[in-house]
């Protein structure tokens, strides 16, 4: 296991900042109004000598009796709990505070080794000024500029040095990618929460607690996964404030690096223009989708409800009709225990792979019953196909007119194969290619790809 280095401090400090600067590129939000990290924000730093894991948290607060910063401190707590080594980052511009003693205090305690940070410290003018940060009673402290990224390479060299000798192997490959989507407050957070068994992200009633993508790895029945509970994607003429708009970016970018993609449906609210949009970035980014229809207790249920609800959501989704559905209730955990194994179904599917041999000769089958329309007077002809990727299964089908072929004929040879191998529930790409051939001055022919 990598080394787990938590970034814990006031509000507004400077954390995400601190954060993106080790990362090396920009993923936490960074803006100017306190208290915009709200959850344990998880990165795997791999530019120093040793790779360890990041968590950006919330601020701080010892004493408060806001509910939000009560449960930000929890979370700040949960991270100090669960790292090996803690960076305490303050605020030289706001100067030594009562809040930076009682939490210094509490650090003290703490039998980890912790780094005393002293953060904004531009000049030195401001360096002289942080010596009042001395008053802790620290041996050493640290003055960085993580804007300016002044003073951070030997803060990370002294910090590294005492990382155990890293470990080179990678389980990456086995690892499964899930991304909770959804509108806000359908409840992805209190789903995350519940399918690890603890309180791993705030959960509150009012719409977008949740603002950045919090990434948690656990273990369900000896497999390795990656949750990643996102923002809620609002429509664009709601996204007003500049940190929602940031919010939602992020979530496309999870959406885009997960295997698998819960996407949560309000049951009360039913499926809404939203919704599509949302599954609409689903689709297009070639991934195995489950849809999870939350709260599903506060509905009135007779025996046909479940079908009448799926007939909605197919006729919602009619580009994502392979996607299962499963019908939980986050709040009382009725069969959350189905998301894991709807799970584990499309995954092996996603991964899967079809030999060329038994791939053609569903190829050729599925072509003599049923040919493609002439193309401008010509018959298409078919050669070969081979499967040339997954996530998502991929392939490519040699044609002698491959931008001729209808996209009706595509979504045949689509439904053959999922038919055939067992591909119902991912989405499964074509790539039409004309056979090279040279022409003119020696070059291939060109042939144009088609995806669906």
């Amino acid at each position: 296991m990598k080394p787990i280095v938590a970034i814990v401090g006031r509000p507004n400090v400077g954390k995400s900042t601190f954060f993106n600067r080790l990362l090396g590129h920009r993923r936490a939000i960074v803006d100017d109004l306190p208290g915009v990290t709200r959850d344990r924000n998880y990165a795997t730093i791999t530019r120093f000598e040793k790779p360890f894991i990041l968590i950006d948290t919330g601020g701080f607060e010892p004493v408060t009796d806001d509910r939000l910063l009560q449960q930000m401190r929890e979370q700040s707590k949960l991270a100090m709990d669960e790292a090996d080594y803690i960076i305490f980052l303050m605020d030289a511009r706001s100067g030594l505070t009562p809040a930076d003693s009682d939490v210094a205090a509490m650090l003290r305690r703490v039998k980890k080794p912790v780094f005393f940070v002293v953060n904004k410290v531009d000049g030195e003018k401001i360096e002289n000024e942080a010596s009042e940060f001395y008053s802790l009673g620290v041996e050493r402290l640290y003055t960085i500029s993580a804007e300016h990224n002044r003073g951070v390479i030997d803060l990370v060299e002294d910090l590294v040095d005492l990382f155990p000798a890293a470990d080179t192997t990678s389980g990456d490959d086995e690892l499964t990618r899930i991304a909770v989507v959804g509108r806000p407050n359908v409840g992805k957070s209190s789903l995350v929460n519940r399918l690890l068994g603890f309180e791993r992200v705030v959960a509150n009633p009012t719409p977008g607690t949740t603002r950045d993508s919090v990434d948690t790895l656990f273990t369900c029945n000896r497999k390795p996964y990656l949750l990643i509970d996102t923002a809620g994607i609002r429509r664009k003429g709601k996204t007003t404030e500049k940190l929602e708009k940031y919010s939602v970016v992020d979530s496309l970018r999870s959406i885009e690096r997960a295997d698998v993609v819960l996407m949560v449906i309000n049951a009360e609210e039913g499926v809404t223009e939203q919704d599509e949009r949302i599954a609409g970035y689903i689709h297009e980014a070639g991934k195995g989708c489950v849809f999870v229809v939350n709260k599903w207790d506060a509905i009135e249920k007779d025996n046909s409800s479940i079908g009448r609800y799926v007939d909605k959501v197919r006729t919602g989704f009619k580009y994502l009709a392979y996607a299962p559905i499963v019908f939980v209730s986050a709040k009382s955990g009725q069969r959350i225990g189905k998301i894991m194994t709807t799970v584990d179904d499309v995954m092996g599917q996603f991964v899967r792979r079809v030999t060329t041999s038994e791939l053609n000769r569903v190829f050729s089958d599925a072509t003599d019953a049923h040919h493609a329309p002439l193309a401008h007077g010509r018959r298409v002809k078919f050669y070969f196909a081979t499967q040339v990727g997954t996530r998502p299964p991929s392939f490519v089908v040699f044609t002698n007119q491959p931008d001729s072929i209808h996209f009706s004929y595509e979504r045949y040879l689509v439904n053959r194969f999922r038919e055939a191998f067992g591909f119902d529930g991912v989405p499964l790409r074509l790539i039409f290619r004309g056979r090279e051939r040279k022409v003119g001055h020696g070059r291939p022919a060109k042939g144009i790809e088609k995806r669906l």
